[in-house]
């Protein structure tokens, strides 16, 4: 008599799945060593080839009942560990870890890194250089707090991740103007982050903007790839391009590792994966935030196309408490470029590619939008109003760069025309 062969590899819990142009490729790559269980608030399509198993919720931001949810499964059969990388879910996903008793299951940790308040204080209270930050409940006493730090500030709200709400104002009547721009965005999912002063001002600090995806196990930090930040819109915050080189000389700086092991260790972090974003200033780094998950855009796809390493296999491990695989295999730079319309509330009636132009180094091109969508440029449109991406992979900086500003232009887009 022949038997099913046993599945013997670890059950994990994902919560969200995420954007498929941004999010697929980590789905993919845990699926080949793990059984994920997806809870999500819609039944799954895209996603359906790489799960064991999924349920369907009211709300994936609602810990408590995910956590009442996930008891009877675990109770069936344990999962091995619980997953997130949506910003505005790892809290709620941290509460569920805690109920099953699994890796980076304490919510007022993960708490701690979502509100940036606290990230401040925490990480005052330990010495770390960064910013002057100052939380604010109105324009007045943004004023006040302004005048005392000296201008320009930036204004953020306290809870946000993608840099939304974020804005540089160089003086009162900026501040004034800009201020209902940061206090009125919202992200798409109604997290309730602070009622309390949900705006920073804080010091504008200036130099090279960049991150770094982190491993964490029992407090120990591995720096697994850095990105240079490329921001566009100015006042605005944009983030329109990022570069990974997998010899950036930052992952061996021994003081900038120890800054980041400190850094993770103010804010009480000890399992799990980060991102974690800096200013290299004339003064050296100031942290600008901590983000307790992957980064976001393509940056993990960056980074495994520079080194080899899998951050999704990495993030899974993590989650699991099994020893991730954090060795790189190459030495290459990648980078991703995004295109935007040029006007608010463009109905895109198609995206082109012209692939005759596209140098062999280009590695994807995505079209994010569909035909008959209305997109916005930054602020309006942010994240959202993006409507194609273009990867790319060589062995030097430079290459990547043009690379990357070929594909560029060989990116078009159509739009609906009003009749006047």
């Amino acid at each position: 008599m022949h038997t099913a062969p046993t599945d013997h590899r670890p059950r994990l819990l994902l919560v969200a799945s995420g954007m498929r142009p941004y999010r697929e490729y980590l789905l993919a790559s845990i699926a080949t060593a793990y059984r994920v269980h997806l809870f999500h608030s819609a039944d799954p399509g895209w996603e359906r080839p790489y799960l064991d198993g999924w349920t369907v919720l009211g709300s994936t931001i609602d810990g408590p009942a995910m956590a009442a949810a996930a008891r009877p499964l675990h109770r069936e059969e344990p999962f091995a560990g619980v997953l997130c990388w949506d910003e505005g879910r790892i809290h709620a996903t941290s509460s569920v870890a805690a109920e099953l008793g699994c890796r980076n299951g304490d919510p007022t940790v993960v708490w701690r890194l979502r509100d940036k308040a606290q990230t401040r204080q925490a990480l005052a209270a330990a010495g770390v250089p960064q910013p002057q930050s100052v939380p604010v409940n109105s324009v007045q006493e943004a004023l006040l707090a302004a005048a005392a730090i000296g201008y320009p500030v930036i204004l953020k709200p306290r809870g946000l991740g993608a840099s939304l709400g974020v804005v540089r104002v160089d003086d009162s009547d900026g501040l004034r103007r800009l201020f209902p721009f940061t206090h009125g965005t919202t992200a798409p999912d109604p997290v309730q982050y602070s009622t309390d002063a949900p705006v920073l001002v804080e010091q504008c600090v200036c130099g090279t903007e960049v991150s770094v995806d982190a491993v964490v196990t029992d407090g120990q930090v591995v720096p697994l790839f850095v990105a240079r930040k490329k921001v566009g819109y100015p006042p605005y915050a944009e983030e329109v391009g990022h570069l990974v080189d997998a010899a950036d000389p930052l992952l061996h700086d021994g003081a900038f590792v120890d800054l980041l092991q400190r850094t993770h260790g103010a804010l009480g972090f000890r399992d799990g994966c980060t991102h974690t974003e800096y200013m290299l200033t004339e003064d050296g780094p100031q942290l600008i935030e901590v983000n307790g998950r992957l980064g976001g855009d393509m940056i993990p796809y960056l980074g495994k196309l520079a080194t080899g390493v899998d951050p999704g296999l990495v993030a899974a491990a993590a989650a699991c408490g099994l020893p991730p695989r954090t060795v790189p295999t190459r030495r290459r730079v990648a980078g991703v470029t995004f295109s935007y319309v040029d006007s608010d509330d463009t109905t895109v009636t198609s995206v082109t590619i012209d692939h005759a132009r596209l140098p062999p180094t280009v590695d994807h091109v995505v079209t994010l939008v569909s035909a008959g969508q209305v997109v916005s440029p930054p602020p309006k449109g942010t994240v959202w109003g993006r409507i194609a991406y273009v990867t790319a992979v060589a062995d030097t900086w430079q290459e990547c760069q043009a690379a990357l500003d070929a594909a560029t232009r060989a990116v078009a887009f159509t739009r609906h025309e009003k009749r006047r």
